[in-house]
C-alpha cells in the first residue's frame, strides 16, 4: 500500500531487484531485473519478463522506461550511487523512480539492525537511512522528492494493517518517489525571425 500510494501512471516500467515478482506482479509491472537465477525463475512464473543482471549495470537503452521501481533492494547493492545513476539513465525525461527500503534510523530500524544476523534474508544486508537515500537521489539528478512511511510497531505485534503516512523518520518501511527532470531546449545563437503572414 505504501508503494501504491506513490505510484504514478506509467506505460513502460521495470522493477530492479524484482526477486520473485511479489511487488511487480500486483503493481502491473511486466519487466524485471534480477541477478538470482532461482528468484528470476519464480518471477517468470508470475508472468514477469526477467533479465538476469545487476542494478549497477542495467542492460537497457537510455530513456527506455517511464518508471523504475526498486523495493528492499538497496541494502544489498555493491554501489548504491552507481545503481541510482543507472536508474536515472534508463528513465525518460519526466520519468519516475520509486525506492522502497527499511530505514535504519526509524525506531524499529535499530532493532532490525541488531537482529539481522538471525535472518537468512537480511544477514548480508547493509541497512540505510532516509537521509542518505534522499541525498543520494538528489545527487543522481532526481527532483520532486516525496516520501511515505509505514510499519510503526513490530510486525508480530500488529493486529491490523499499518497506516501509510506522509514523510519519513518514524516508520520502518519508507517509500520515496523522485522524478527525472524534463530539460527544456535552449536556443543557441539568435532566435529565428518571425515572418508576417500579411
Amino acid at each position: 500500500e505504501a508503494v501504491r500510494a506513490l505510484m504514478p501512471s506509467h506505460s513502460s516500467a521495470v522493477e530492479v531487484g524484482v526477486g520473485t515478482g511479489r511487488f511487480a506482479a500486483p503493481l502491473g509491472i511486466g519487466t524485471g531485473v534480477e541477478p538470482s537465477h532461482a528468484m528470476a525463475a519464480l518471477a517468470r512464473r508470475r508472468g514477469i519478463e526477467v533479465v538476469e543482471a545487476v542494478a549497477e549495470d542495467l542492460p537497457f537503452a537510455d530513456g527506455a522506461f517511464d518508471l523504475v521501481l526498486m523495493v528492499t533492494t538497496v541494502c544489498f547493492l555493491d554501489d548504491v550511487d552507481r545503481a541510482f545513476d543507472e536508474a536515472h539513465r534508463v528513465l525518460e525525461q519526466g520519468g519516475h523512480f520509486i525506492l522502497g527500503f527499511l530505514d535504519r534510523e526509524a525506531p524499529l530500524g535499530s532493532r532490525y539492525e541488531a537482529r539481522k544476523e538471525e535472518s537468512d534474508y537480511y544477514r548480508i544486508a547493509r541497512f540505510v537511512s532516509s537521509e542518505d537515500m534522499l541525498v543520494g537521489l538528489e545527487r543522481a539528478g532526481f527532483g520532486d522528492l516525496v516520501a511515505v512511511q509505514t510499519i510503526f510497531e513490530p510486525p508480530e505485534d500488529m493486529e491490523e494493517r499499518s497506516p501509510v503516512e506522509p514523510g519519513q523518520g518514524r516508520g520502518l518501511f519508507v517509500v520515496v518517489r523522485g522524478r527525472r527532470a524534463v530539460h527544456q531546449p535552449q536556443w543557441k545563437g539568435e532566435a529565428p525571425a518571425c515572418q508576417s503572414s500579411s
